[in-house]
């Protein structure tokens, strides 16, 4: 569905991804993983087009998308909740969901009842004001957002940061009903291993700009946790 193939970028002549290579399969979710600062964001904004790659492809259902510009990009299939959210904290629940349906129209109209049954809470807060939510229902908000653009593949970029554990829990049941009804492919930047072990199909684990381990998530054994992921 999703393919990255020797992707480099550079920051002020830096670089700081060294020839990624990543592939998000149809009906899979995703888990991109590594310590701080080894490249997972910019990865996934090189994927969206809010950061210029020196060279790679990335490619979409097979067609080549990293040339085009992100709002392309998203009306093609690309759907990214970045980290923070980036809701409208003056907009109510509501008006921040309509945001999506004015910009895509019929497609994003017909999936509001949809988001609604994945994100109910959302249901009981349609007047209430984005900023005045907690992290965790704001999270919840920025993902059904994204999810009313009817994406083939959902970017998140830590969705659990900040997240109280029972919050986190209807985000990754949402997530797995996402998945096993096979419209969607989930690509995810995560530090949180047992989100990860419980819901991924699949790892990356990136280090110094690149990845340096990939397989089923059965795979991801202790040794490459304490080499790549322990602090």
């Amino acid at each position: 569905m999703l393919s990255l193939s020797n992707i480099t970028v550079s920051y002020d002549g830096s670089r700081v991804l060294r020839g990624v290579e990543l592939t998000v399969p149809e009906k899979s979710l995703i888990c991109l993983m590594g310590r701080n600062g080894v490249g997972k964001t910019t990865t996934l904004k090189s994927i969206v087009g809010l950061v210029k790659t020196d060279s790679g492809s990335v490619k979409l259902a097979g067609e080549e998308i990293g040339k085009l510009a992100p709002d392309v990009r998203a009306r093609r299939g690309i759907g990214y909740v970045p980290q923070g959210r980036d809701i409208f904290p003056h907009l109510t629940v509501l008006e921040n969901l309509r945001i999506s349906v004015v910009v895509h129209g019929n497609r994003a109209a017909d999936q509001m009842d949809r988001v609604l049954e994945l994100f109910p809470i959302l249901k009981e807060f349609l007047q209430r004001k984005g900023g005045v939510l907690s992290g965790g229902q704001q999270q919840q908000l920025a993902i059904a957002r994204a999810l009313l653009t009817n994406p083939k593949v959902l970017i998140l970029d830590e969705p659990t940061e900040g997240i109280q554990p029972n919050i986190i829990d209807l985000i990754g049941e949402a997530l797995l009903k996402i998945k096993r009804e096979g419209k969607i492919s989930i690509l995810l930047v995560e530090q949180y291993l047992d989100f990860c072990l419980s819901i991924g199909d699949y790892f990356h684990i990136m280090d110094r700009g690149a990845v340096v381990a990939h397989g089923p998530i059965a795979d991801l054994n202790q040794d490459l946790v304490r080499k790549h992921l322990t602090v």
